[in-house]
């Protein structure tokens, strides 16, 4: 698989693979949401624990099943988090936590680097990798954004970021329309393309016609909607109806 280290190369293909073959009830609901194709390593898979939000972990999901990779979720409720107990125990005092093997991380833009190295999807050469990290951070310079208005100001900033997101996407248009290859940088997806592509499907539910006037952008959305593994992951029930945000805004 692309860029994927010996062990994780290490899997069976089940054709006839159903949810029997999983022993926990979250083993079942990676199968179900996150490897479509049936397909499980022998060795452990990776671990999430985030609430049952999209949130921060979109990109990390849809990166996932687009190389085929098997993720257990441990879902934390809010009420959970607010007892206090789970968060005492996160390095920052916040979610999400991920998991590979003995590495644990828990900054969501660490973990996508991290997948990013060992899956191939963080460019060719040092140059790559630095323009990917430029890039990467300016999404996160927008989503900061975007979650300021969802969880501060929804009510009275709402209007005011739609009708500034013109002037935000500009950037990212111009890069993607410099690069023949669709991708914002080299000629293959990286982390941040699956980064934008998660923002920008939320950008999508805020103002369905954020993209009309942005030929590149949208060419990449329905480019990497069109990715067999993640067309299957964003049709799963389970991943549907899934909040986008913890408090219901959208």
């Amino acid at each position: 698989m692309q860029g994927a280290s010996v062990t994780h190369q290490k899997l069976r293909v089940y054709k006839g693979a159903s949810r029997a073959h999983f022993t926990s009830l979250q083993e079942q609901r990676a199968l179900t949401v996150f490897n479509p194709l049936k397909i499980y390593y022998t060795m452990a898979p990776y671990t999430l624990t985030y609430f049952a939000v999209k949130g921060r972990c979109g990109a990390l999901k849809m990166m996932l099943a687009d190389y085929g990779q098997q993720l257990k979720e441990n879902l934390v409720t809010f009420e959970q988090w607010g007892q206090g107990d789970i968060k005492a125990s996160c390095l920052f005092g916040q979610l999400p936590k991920f998991e590979d093997g003995d590495l644990v991380l828990y900054q969501s833009n660490a973990m996508l680097r991290h997948l990013g190295r060992k899956h191939g999807a963080y460019g060719k050469n040092d140059c790559e990798a630095s323009r990917i990290d430029m890039m990467n951070d300016s999404v996160e310079d927008l989503r900061l954004k975007y979650i300021k208005m969802i969880y501060q100001e929804y009510e009275t900033g709402k209007e005011a970021f739609i009708k500034d997101l013109p002037n935000q996407l500009k950037p990212f248009e111009a890069i993607l329309a410099k690069n023949k290859s669709g991708f914002l940088v080299g000629d293959q997806i990286s982390f941040a393309d699956y980064n934008l592509f998660d923002l920008l499907l939320n950008f999508k539910v805020l103002s369905s016609s954020c993209l009309d006037s942005f030929p590149a952008l949208k060419s990449l959305v329905d480019k990497t909607a069109a990715r067999p593994k993640i067309k299957a992951l964003l049709e799963c029930d389970t991943f549907k109806k899934m909040p986008i945000n913890g408090n219901g805004k959208q």
